[in-house]
């Protein structure tokens, strides 16, 4: 037998729907992870506070606590493993939500499963990069008085911003959708009070000289 579904570490599925939860295990295990699943988040809960998976994948709709929920006990970007949100077409405002709430991104149904596990591969090689070189981010040290702080993924996204990078560069290197990356800088330009990407950018550069 392979060792290949241990491979890539461990991957918690939050789903109630038990075969959302059987289409996952068997496409992420042929992926070569080592899935483990949960009906609701209070299991998730009392296994994720003790034990860092190398994602999780957790559904909007779950019985008791919502996913926004679960996120928000775990302290979203806080948490030290990506955090996907998976969502139906009518939950993308919470999804969104979610993302700024500390979500890394978020995963429509219905997906292909080559698909889905190609996106969490580059997502979680893009994290655990991210995690473990210190870029010497100067966007990371710069404040902003006055204005609703940023989040440590919406500091990286503004950096990669002020580069010059596309939404679909910057998503690449964060391993997050051009339209997460959208959502962040929305959210980036309405903290900050920018009017138009140049402004933006003027406000950055004024900040940076402060």
């Amino acid at each position: 037998m392979s060792d290949k579904p241990d491979a890539r570490g461990e991957i918690f599925v939050v789903d109630d729907d038990p075969a959302v939860r059987d289409t996952l295990s068997m496409v992420l295990s042929a992926g070569g992870y080592q899935v483990i699943c949960f009906a609701d988040g209070a299991a998730l809960l009392a296994v994720a506070r003790t034990r860092t998976p190398a994602a999780i994948l957790l559904d909007v709709h779950i019985p008791g606590k919502s996913g926004l929920d679960i996120l928000k006990e775990l302290h979203g970007e806080e948490y030290p493993a990506p955090i996907f949100m998976i969502s139906g077409k009518g939950d993308i405002a919470m999804a969104v939500s979610a993302i700024k709430n500390g979500a890394l991104d978020f995963i429509e149904k219905p997906f292909r499963g080559s698909e889905l596990v190609a996106r969490l591969n580059e997502a979680i090689e893009a994290y655990v990069r991210r995690k473990t070189v210190d870029s010497g981010s100067k966007i990371e040290k710069l404040h902003f008085p006055g204005r609703e702080p940023l989040t440590r993924r919406e500091r990286e996204v503004l950096e990669q911003f002020t580069a010059g990078a596309s939404n679909k560069e910057a998503g690449r290197s964060l391993g997050i959708s051009p339209r997460t990356i959208e959502d962040h800088r929305a959210n980036i330009m309405k903290k900050l009070g920018a009017r138009n990407a140049a402004d933006l950018v003027r406000i950055v550069m004024t900040a940076a000289r402060s």
